[in-house]
């Protein structure tokens, strides 16, 4: 079985609604980086020095190949990244090897089947 890796940095308010989004597109689990700052295209403005950023997290999903597309737009479309600049990013990484998904390979294959 092969697997790709999505990396998604999410405002934090969103990340619930992102996890379970792509919990329901296939996705097995996932890994949250909590309090993340990011800088995108235009600089974040300061009061007094302080710069006033909205937090973000970073959400590391090991996904198999075949749902990996559909699990990356689900992010997408319930992040809002496409829709508002400023809201997140997510990418998507091929992943030559992996030890620790065992468990859910069994769960995976069935899915898969289905799939194709």
């Amino acid at each position: 079985m092969r697997f790709k890796l999505i990396v998604a940095f999410i405002e934090d308010s969103k990340t619930d609604a992102v996890l379970d989004a792509a919990r329901t597109a296939g996705a097995t689990g996932a890994t949250v980086i909590n309090n993340a700052r990011g800088e995108g295209l235009t600089k974040k403005k300061t009061f007094f020095g302080l710069t006033l950023d909205v937090q973000r997290d970073v959400v590391l999903f090991l996904v198999e190949e075949h749902l990996a597309r559909s699990i990356l737009e689900t992010v997408n479309e319930v992040g809002e990244f496409d829709a508002t600049s400023g809201k997140g990013i997510a990418v998507q990484l091929d992943v030559e090897d992996a030890v620790g998904v065992a468990h859910q390979v069994q769960e995976l294959s069935s899915k898969i089947e289905d799939e194709l």
